[in-house]
This record gives structure tokens, sequence and C-alpha cells, in this order.
């Protein structure tokens, strides 16, 4: 059954939705921000919001005279929702995505803590990305953060791949990097010192062809093996990873950090990553 927002009770002082197509449904968010917000001392409602395709600026309509404090975006449409909001962030402006909306008077600003999450994510491996070779998969919203932020932090050299050979090169020429074919990464060895997987993917049954590529890839140098996908009991980025002898890191930590730089801009209150990273914790294993 569709999810849309409907007006709250006078009770209520803040209303918080995130955006998304189906799989709006399957996301843990609501209940970890709404753990958060109670835990801080935070009034409101945080629910998903299931968008048609073809139906995101009628959504971004709904969010303007329900008078919501702040959305979240995910999937598909942290690209789709910049042409029907007032204003961008420079990050957001720059990698041409948007996660986080924030109400501002009458206007709608998109943000996008995506990055900032990452780079505290690589802070917490202890990894300095600086003068490195990454190899990113995906070619969203999330890698376009991804990205953004290894060209910040002068990483020497980037490789992008993806099933869209546009969506790749759009971000190569918007933002940087190197296009790579996935046919490419077969039958040679790559050497790169971190890889991220920043597409939806991380179960073999959510994409049987990836799982093999991933699994059959030829790495030198690998210190890390990073996956922005959080809470998959199967893993195959994991497997490979301790295949392989390397160090994995889940998204938890990049999670945690653009969750609390979200909750920041939504309402000014600063929390720590514990909390963050508890309520996350809490929410996955109650299922």
């Amino acid at each position: 059954m569709e999810s849309h927002p409907v007006s709250g009770n006078s009770q209520i002082e803040k209303k918080f939705y995130i955006i998304g197509d189906e799989r709006v449904f399957h996301t843990k968010a609501p209940e970890y921000f709404s753990a958060i917000m109670k835990r801080v001392g935070i009034k409101g409602t945080y629910e998903p919001f299931m968008v048609k395709p073809g139906e995101i600026e009628k959504a971004v309509r709904e969010i303007r005279n329900l008078n919501v404090a702040g959305a979240n975006v995910t999937i598909p449409y942290k690209e789709a929702v910049i042409p029907y909001l007032d204003e961008l962030s420079e990050g957001a402006t720059i990698i041409g995505s948007v996660n986080t909306i924030v109400r501002k008077g009458d206007k709608l600003k998109g943000y996008n803590t995506n990055a900032i999450g990452f780079m505290d994510a690589l802070k917490d491996a202890g990894f300095d990305a600086a003068g490195k070779s990454v190899l990113v998969f995906g070619t969203g919203g999330a890698a376009r953060a991804v990205v953004f932020i290894l060209n910040w932090v002068h990483a020497k050299s980037i490789l992008i791949t993806g099933r869209s050979r546009d969506k790749t090169h759009s971000i190569v020429n918007q933002i940087g990097g190197e296009a790579i074919s996935m046919s490419a990464l077969m039958g040679r060895i790559l050497s790169v010192n971190l890889v991220v997987n920043a597409t939806s993917v991380s179960s073999p049954d959510e994409g049987t062809e990836l799982a093999e590529l991933v699994n059959r890839l030829q790495l030198s140098n690998c210190e890390l093996v990073i996956d922005l996908n959080y809470g998959r009991p199967l893993n195959f980025w994991r497997d490979m990873a301790q295949s392989k002898g390397i160090r994995f890191m889940d998204g938890l930590s990049s999670l945690s950090h653009q969750a609390k730089r979200t909750l920041s801009l939504w309402t000014g209150v600063e929390v720590t990553p514990e909390i963050v990273v508890t309520a996350i914790q809490d929410s996955t294993s109650a299922t």
C-alpha cells in the first residue's frame, strides 16, 4: 500500500519524510531517525513517502504545502529532485545530487550529506586517500558524492564503473575521475588501494552479474573495501575482501555521519556519533 504524507495533528511540531520509489518502504531511516529525535527531545515524526516515476515535481509541491521541516531523498530521485528546489548548497551544486532537503522560510534548499558522511567514514577507517588509487562502482548520487570527496582529498586516480556508460561519463565530465567499463575490469590486474561500492547492490540475489564480476576481480595493493550499504547479512563485497585478506568496512560509519549532519541541518541539534550508531544498529537488529 502506498504511503503519502498527510497533515499531522496540531501537537506535532516537526514533520520529516524520506522520498523514494517503492524501495523507500524497506529503509530503516524512519526507525532510527525517530529514535534519535526521541532520545534528544525533538518532537516530530519521520515517515516514508513513496513517489511514482515522473511525479517528483508533485511530491516536492506536497512537501511545500504540508510545511514539512525537512526531507531525505533516496534512490532514484537524488538528481531528479534538483530542478524543483529553490536553492542548492555549494556541495550539492558541484556533485549534482541531493539527499537532504531543508526548509528555510518559504524556500526549500538541497544539500548533500552523503559526501561528508563518506569523508568522515574514511577518517574512521584511518584511510588517507591522498595520493591513492581508487575504484568506484556506481553512477548515481552516492557515487557522485564519493568521487567528489576523493577529488577533494587529492586521490591520485579514480576509476568509475557502472552499467550506464552515459552516467559514468557524466560523472567524469562534471566531477572528475576516469570511466572504465565493467567488461574492461575482467582479465586484468587492477592496482588500486581502495574499492568503493556506491551501488545499491550488496547481496547476490540483488545482482547476480555484479556479484560474479566482483568475485572475479584481480586486485593488487588494495588496502580497503568499503560498501556504502549497511545491514546486508549476505554481502559479496565483504566476502571478496575477506577472501583476499583485504580490510572491509560497511556503510554504518558513513550512514551515521550523514544522519548526524542531516539532523543538524534540520533542527540545529548536534548529536554524538554514538547515539546515531546505536539507533541504526537497534533498528536493524529489530528486524
